[in-house]
């Protein structure tokens, strides 16, 4: 595909979806406590094999609960977790995921003070050290921490530019570039973050009606 088809193909996929999963969650993402936490659980969401739509649902559910922080989070108890991840729609997973954020945030507080830019002090720039210590809390694996990297990447741009897995298999559906840093370098024309680019292309990835629509725009 050449730049320009290249261009006008993502200029359609970032117009429509180039938002990241934090802010359709209605997270403010800032390098603040609350804003990472609360990305942090969503990447925790997200990581299921269940629908985006269910794991920003629940995200707003639990806010609506008041458990927007580690200390409050496992200050819940296991049913009002329990009970937010049931409104969200995330029922199939809801009981071992009341029990991995109640453990979770506790771990949280006793090692890193609740504050994940604490972690982010200890992984001092090492992406790889970061997803290690995000994979010491329970039910965050490897899908998990790749997903808050690519949230986090415009707060914390030590760790980026991410374009992981699937967000390059969203490039290659597209006929995109797949690589990141021709990605970035066509983002950055039309005025996307590392992080608004990942996430439009993980949104590809997923749906191939995306994909189909956004290159037939481009072609009009």
């Amino acid at each position: 595909m050449s730049d320009d088809k290249s261009r006008k193909v993502l200029r359609e996929l970032l117009r429509e979806h180039g938002q990241t999963y934090a802010a359709e969650a209605g997270i403010r993402l800032r390098d603040t406590p609350q804003p990472l936490y609360r990305t942090l659980v969503l990447a925790h969401l997200l990581s299921a094999r269940i629908r985006a739509s269910v794991a920003v649902a629940t995200s707003k559910a639990l806010y609506d609960a008041g458990l927007r922080d580690a200390k409050r989070m496992t200050e819940s108890t296991w049913q009002q977790r329990v009970d937010a991840l049931g409104r969200g729609g995330y029922r199939r997973y809801d009981e071992r995921t009341a029990t991995q954020l109640g453990d979770g945030g506790r771990l949280l507080l006793d090692r890193w003070g609740g504050d994940l830019r604490a972690m982010r002090a200890e992984a001092d720039g090492d992406a790889d050290a970061l997803r290690g210590f995000l994979r010491e809390l329970p039910g965050v694996g490897p899908v998990g921490a790749d997903i808050f990297l690519r949230e986090v990447q415009d707060v914390w741009p030590e760790f980026g530019p991410i374009v992981d897995a699937k967000a390059l298999q969203g490039a290659e559906r597209l006929g995109l570039p797949k690589g990141v840093a021709d990605l970035r370098r066509l983002a950055k024309r039309e005025g996307a973050t590392p992080a608004e680019l990942a996430s439009a292309l993980v949104r590809a990835a997923l749906d191939r009606e995306i994909v189909e629509e956004c290159r037939d725009r481009a072609a009009a």
